[in-house]
């Protein structure tokens, strides 16, 4: 460290006896950057892009992880497309003593957002991927190795099953599947070589609210470490770390980008799980593009007003959905008639706007023909951004540990920005739709 201080002084005096050497003028930033930063890497966050005192949770999305005086008075951190660093010593470059140190470990476009979603998750560090799903492997593999059990939730999101499946398994690491209502039940099912359980809550298709606490604590006391996929509950409305977990993970293509406009993961861990984390990371840099990390910097600052809105429109139409003749149950943890409602009030601060509804049986043909006469609800994959969706799903053609014993159709539906009484009309014309489809195959 001592060249951070003698450093600065060498390069006046070059200025003194070279004063049209600009890059005298480069080096002072440099050297400034790395007297106020951390030269710990991505080991914690910066002290500097910490929030100084407590704050609520809208300011705190609005300015952690931004200091605009490092970037002239800009208010957000600009993108920085690179890979090599330069170190002003060999002394420095030795002892890899700065800030940055290859593009593709952190950026301070990289390193902003991962302190805002770290500050609002409470989180020691967060490390952005590539996609939700490089999140998901990112954060498994940083906790598995091979000989290792996993025990993963029945209603986690398919690519998840993925990964276990074909991925891991092919490294020796065995997966059983366990019923999401379990509780602390969960350790009937632990081996002495279970290292993990990953629970996702609510599952992204049926909505069932796991005992989060129980399971942790449960895992806890058999030596697991455990994850979550809270990319529904965002950093916002769920606090992993509060409930006992180990490492949260978010597709933060959703709700943090809100734009349909870039791919990115997110893992955030706290303690030991942290370290691994991290560690893991360093080997594989499973890094974000720059510019989708931008983006994300972008969306996270809008999220808090965003989901306030989506949320408020999703439980409006949801209540709506609930009255509507053709449909047999809506599965939104908001609702008081939905299973683990009081899991949901519990633990859950608030409620995102993706939900599904289980329509009374209808086949095929009128299913497709509700669907294909909506206007305002796109069919595509993914959600959380500004335009509201509609999908068909089976639960029947994936569970294992559990059996699901609803026949007729599956939709789950995301709600936008759009209003309300619109998306109501454009529903009404799907039900029409469907009934008349319905008819005719009599």
């Amino acid at each position: 460290m001592i060249v951070l201080y003698v450093a600065p002084i060498i390069i006046v005096l070059n200025m003194i006896i070279h004063p049209s050497n600009a890059n005298s003028v480069l080096w002072i930033k440099y050297i400034y950057l790395n007297l106020e930063l951390s030269s710990e890497g991505d080991e914690k966050m910066n002290d500097k892009i910490k929030p100084k005192k407590n704050l609520g949770q809208a300011t705190t999305t609005v300015t952690s992880g931004r200091v605009v005086q490092d970037y002239f008075g800009f208010v957000n951190p600009p993108v920085y497309h690179g890979s090599t660093v330069l170190y002003p010593t060999a002394e420095a470059f030795r002892a890899h003593d700065a800030p940055y140190v290859y593009g593709s470990k952190q950026t301070p476009t990289s390193q902003s957002l991962e302190c805002a979603i770290a500050t609002l998750e409470r989180a020691d560090g967060c490390h952005l991927t590539g996609c939700g799903r490089s999140a998901i492997l990112l954060a498994l593999l940083s906790v598995l190795e091979t000989g290792d059990h996993l025990l993963l939730i029945d209603n986690v999101y398919r690519p998840t099953r993925n990964i276990a499946d074909n991925f891991l398994k092919k490294f020796g690491v065995e997966t059983t599947y366990f019923d999401p209502n379990i509780g602390a039940g969960i350790k009937n099912l632990m081996r002495e070589n279970t290292k993990a359980v990953f629970v996702e809550c609510p599952g992204s298709q049926t909505f069932e609210m796991s005992d989060v606490p129980a399971i942790a604590a449960a895992a806890k006391q058999q030596g697991a470490f455990t994850l979550i996929d809270n990319t529904w509950g965002t950093p916002l409305y769920f606090k992993p770390f509060e409930h006992g977990i180990d490492i949260s993970i978010h597709a933060a293509t959703k709700y943090i980008v809100g734009h349909s406009d870039a791919m990115l993961g997110a893992v955030t861990a706290v303690g030991e799980a942290w370290d691994a984390v991290a560690q893991t990371y360093d080997m594989l840099r499973l890094n974000a593009g720059v510019d989708d990390v931008y983006f994300g910097q972008r969306g996270i600052r809008t999220m808090e007003v965003r989901l306030a809105r989506q949320m408020k429109s999703g439980i409006t139409i949801a209540e709506w959905l609930s009255e509507r003749p053709e449909v047999y149950r809506v599965l939104h943890p908001a609702l008081p008639s939905t299973p683990g409602h009081d899991i949901w009030k519990r633990d859950f601060t608030g409620a995102s706007s993706l939900f599904s509804i289980l329509l009374h049986e209808r086949n095929e043909t009128a299913v497709n023909a509700f669907l294909n006469a909506l206007n305002l609800f796109g069919m595509g994959a993914s959600w959380g951004g500004y335009e509201s969706l509609a999908i068909p799903f089976d639960p029947a053609s994936y569970r294992t540990a559990t059996k699901w014993e609803h026949s007729g159709s599956c939709i789950r539906i995301h709600i936008g920005l759009e209003n309300v009484e619109d998306l109501i009309d454009d529903l009404e014309e799907g039900f029409i739709a469907l009934n008349s489809a319905a008819s005719a195959d009599k």
